[in-house]
């Protein structure tokens, strides 16, 4: 319960920085930006696992950035916790907060950043045993050309070794002055180094003692951000998440949450929809 307070406490310190003191800093020339958000989705899916159920999530953000070093933490807040069966915990609950930071060189043809990511893991509910806190550190490279390819190589160095591989497609259409079009998509591979965390599972999606490696999950997003005013964004968007491979299919299908007798017989695509309010400066 300690670390979820100060978590929360974290992204409410870093909001009211970034919304009072940060614009009326003073940097000379070069100026800083910063960006707050916050989505409201209907399920939380990272990389492919299912992390929530029949709840709505929210999950602020606030960055920082000056001369190509920036620094942000996200959280996340599920408002009903999944529970297969009766539950004494049906309150919200705050279960992560990512920090990370990013160091990036543009250049005329593209862009190469690096950086570090702490994500500060608290159960899924209360009856649930702690989740070990995860560290990574990953290396980018974008292109500026169409579609803006980004591949992006991250390294997990704590309790969850592995390395995850992303590629992302994207374009934005703009409609009018106000409304456009974005679609974006991403494929991954991912290569496990500790079959205890990152196992590869069987037909059955049953745990095997292999360790995982193969075409992970893909993403397909479309979205329609719509300009509120020179800094205000309000973007509604619709993400469908799907395996790869054979292999991906039945590991997404043993860690998802819905909870039936068979684990063959849970869900292993998911569709989310979500909407962002954004400011920036």
């Amino acid at each position: 319960m300690r670390v979820r307070r100060v978590s929360f406490v974290l992204v409410v310190i870093s909001l009211c920085y970034v919304v009072f003191a940060w614009p009326n800093a003073s940097f000379g020339e070069d100026k800083p930006t910063g960006q707050f958000s916050l989505t409201a989705a209907n399920q939380y899916v990272w990389r492919g696992y299912e992390l929530s159920r029949n709840s709505v999530v929210f999950q602020p953000s606030v960055s920082v950035g000056y001369k190509g070093f920036s620094a942000s933490i996200w959280g996340n807040l599920d408002s009903k916790p999944y529970a297969p069966g009766p539950s004494m915990n049906d309150s919200a609950e705050w279960n992560e907060t990512d920090l990370t930071f990013t160091y990036t060189k543009n250049f005329k043809l593209a862009n190469l950043s690096g950086g570090y990511i702490y994500y500060n893991l608290a159960p899924l509910r209360r009856d649930l045993p702690d989740r070990p806190d995860a560290q990574e550190f990953f290396i980018s490279l974008s292109l500026n050309t169409l579609f803006a390819p980004t591949l992006t190589v991250y390294r997990e160095v704590s309790h969850y070794k592995n390395w995850y591989v992303l590629l992302g497609l994207s374009h934005e259409l703009a409609l009018s002055k106000v409304f456009a079009l974005k679609i974006s998509g991403s494929v991954s591979y991912l290569i496990s180094t500790d079959e205890a965390f990152y196992p590869e599972f069987d037909d059955n999606a049953l745990p095997t003692t292999k360790k995982f490696k193969h075409f992970h999950d893909g993403t397909f997003t479309v979205s329609l951000p719509v300009k509120l005013g020179p800094m205000f964004t309000l973007t509604p968007a619709m993400t469908c998440i799907f395996p790869l491979s054979r292999d991906a299919k039945n590991e997404m299908k043993g860690f998802a949450l819905k909870g039936c007798p068979n684990p063959s017989d849970r869900e292993n695509t998911f569709l989310v929809g979500s909407l962002t309010f954004g400011f920036s400066f």
